[in-house]
């Protein structure tokens, strides 16, 4: 980056001197910034230009000349930053954001929030850690899979207050008699974000690149093919009834890129920059939906302005700040939930740990202080005793007198309050004469981690996303989790109980099937949960429209900024 060179090669002049007169050649000013003769005259007259230095030279080879300083580095860098943010050439900006901390919070706050910028209203996002790349199929973090949804689109979508799924790409669909064929008719006016015509072709031909991801292969086991049976319908042709079809479809996983351009979808906004600094989404103007009020969102990649111990938890709220300095004691939290998504914990049943003793541990969890006293921000996660509402975890009162082994493996992931989670699990087991071994996968799910075969308890997050039983319906068949917790047998009849459940074309039997499962799973101590995450998204007076969403975010259409003053 020029503007990053400029500035780094001024630091080299100054530097000697800390800022004050020199005597010097031209020769040992290049030899101080790595460059010829001829270089460094260009380079001083450029600064001379621009004010920041003096420079007399003295006429004859190896005479030296005069150098004075108007401007320290640190003026300058904050300089450069300011026009940067100004020019909206946000890139630069951040590149230049060598700072400290808190130096840099000074510098982006009134540039982040909400902004017109050259009339374009645009609304900024600080956020902790680098966004992972938006690949197909399942993705670990909220942030990556909140985007996939206004990135891409899907045959079909959830909407926010409705658990059950309504038409998206497809304007709606029919099922036969037999559950056995599903007819998704296509809207007639739809447009890549390069602004190409979309063909239905082109969604049957992604859906089936879809399913050769294995995970995606388990979501859609009932699926034998996909057929385009007139140019506006996609038929979906069954082995056995899924009456979850339609979820499916909704998910963010299944949403649908063009298949030969993997980043480019038809969804509210588009991505135009995924840098790992920066991410840049822009509204999509023959958007088939409701039109976003916001013409840009930006994702500014800052870990240093949050607080470096925290890790790559999920903690964060997202922080919407906006105007001037002075102005931020205004900030208000706008929305607040107790998530529906939980960290669990699961036992693998075996001759190390029977079901009465999985029991026993389960009973130390909740009957005692231990989710109550753990030492975790008082804002951040409230215990549960339910999977989901209404969805109670089972008492044992005799499992009390039952002794524990001496030994157990503990394998847990992200997000770091499970730390402290299998700390405060050791120290009480200990109490009961079992010493716990904890192993941590250093990731945000279960994949390509080799501990699960010999763990006996498992600990993880568990995100709920629009549709509470489907979401969990979707865990049960495709998680690594459950083939490792569950014997062969087991997990055949499990599966074999799901494809009864998915069967039942009214969906309170459906509810009612799945909850009957969880049931089972509860009462046998293979699971239970541990705590629900309090989400939070606080911003600014101006920035409206901001409602969280049950994946922790706000629905970015629906956010908006008011005029600027004249």
């Amino acid at each position: 980056m020029r503007l990053l060179n400029r500035l780094n090669q001024y630091q080299r002049l100054w530097q000697p001197s800390a800022g004050g007169p020199q005597q010097v050649t031209v020769a040992e000013l290049a030899s101080r910034c790595f460059c010829s003769e001829r270089h460094v005259r260009t380079l001083l007259r450029q600064a001379q230009d621009a004010g920041w230095l003096s420079w007399h030279a003295q006429s004859g080879r190896g005479k030296r000349g005069d150098l004075r300083f108007h401007v320290t580095p640190e003026s300058l860098r904050n300089a450069m930053m300011e026009e940067a943010l100004k020019s909206g050439q946000q890139h630069n900006a951040l590149e230049l954001a060598q700072l400290a901390p808190q130096a840099l919070r000074a510098l982006l706050h009134p540039f982040l929030g909400g902004q017109w910028q050259n009339n374009t209203p645009t609304l900024r996002i600080p956020y902790y850690r680098p966004l992972d790349p938006l690949h197909p199929g399942f993705l670990p973090g909220r942030a990556e899979q909140h985007l996939v949804g206004e990135i891409f689109s899907g045959l079909t979508r959830f909407n926010d207050t409705y658990s059950e799924p309504t038409g998206d790409l497809a304007h709606h669909w029919e099922i036969s008699a037999d559950g056995l064929r599903w007819h998704f008719y296509i809207r007639s006016t739809l447009h890549w974000h390069t602004g190409d015509k979309i063909e239905t072709g082109q969604l049957q031909k992604r859906l089936m690149m879809l399913l050769t991801l294995p995970a995606l292969r388990k979501l859609f086991n009932s699926v034998k093919q996909i057929e385009l049976t007139h140019p506006q319908c996609l038929t979906f042709v069954l082995h056995q009834p899924d009456y979850w079809l339609a979820h499916r479809l909704a998910s963010y996983c299944s949403r649908l890129a063009h298949p030969e351009q993997p980043l480019t979808g038809s969804g509210p906004f588009r991505l135009t920059l995924f840098d790992p600094d920066l991410v840049r989404l822009e509204s999509h103007e023959q958007y088939h939906l409701g039109h976003p009020l916001l013409k840009a969102i930006e994702f500014w990649i800052t870990p240093q302005l949050f607080d470096q111990d925290l890790g790559t938890s999920c903690r964060h709220p997202v922080q919407i700040a906006i105007g001037e300095p002075e102005e931020l004691a205004s900030l208000r939290l706008v929305s607040n939930s107790i998530s529906l998504g939980f960290c669990y914990l699961t036992l693998k049943q075996s001759g190390r740990l029977s079901e009465m003793q999985a029991r026993r541990l389960v009973e130390i969890i909740h009957q005692s202080s231990l989710l109550h006293t753990l030492p975790l921000d008082e804002n951040l996660i409230t215990p549960t005793q339910e999977l989901l509402p209404g969805w109670t975890i089972p008492q044992w009162p005799q499992a009390q007198c039952i002794p524990l082994p001496e030994t157990l493996t503990l394998a847990y992931h992200l997000p770091v309050e499970l730390h402290t989670m299998a700390e405060q699990l050791k120290r009480y087991l200990a109490q009961e004469g079992c010493q716990l071994t904890v192993i941590f996968h250093d990731a945000k799910n279960w994949d390509g981690c080799t501990s699960l075969a010999d763990a006996d308890i498992m600990m993880g997050d568990r995100l709920i996303g629009e549709a509470p039983e489907y979401t969990l319906e979707q865990w049960l068949r495709c998680d690594a989790l459950w083939p490792h917790l569950l014997s062969a047998p087991q997990f055949a009849h499990l599966m074999a109980t799901l494809d009864a459940v998915q069967s039942r074309p009214d969906a309170e039997e459906r509810h009612q099937g799945l909850k009957a499962v969880f049931a089972r799973l509860m009462e046998s101590a293979v699971l239970t949960p541990l705590f629900n995450y309090q989400y939070q998204i606080s911003a600014p007076p101006g920035v409206n429209g901001i409602r969280l969403n049950p994946r922790g975010w706000f629905n970015f259409t629906e956010a908006w900024l008011p005029a600027p003053k004249a």
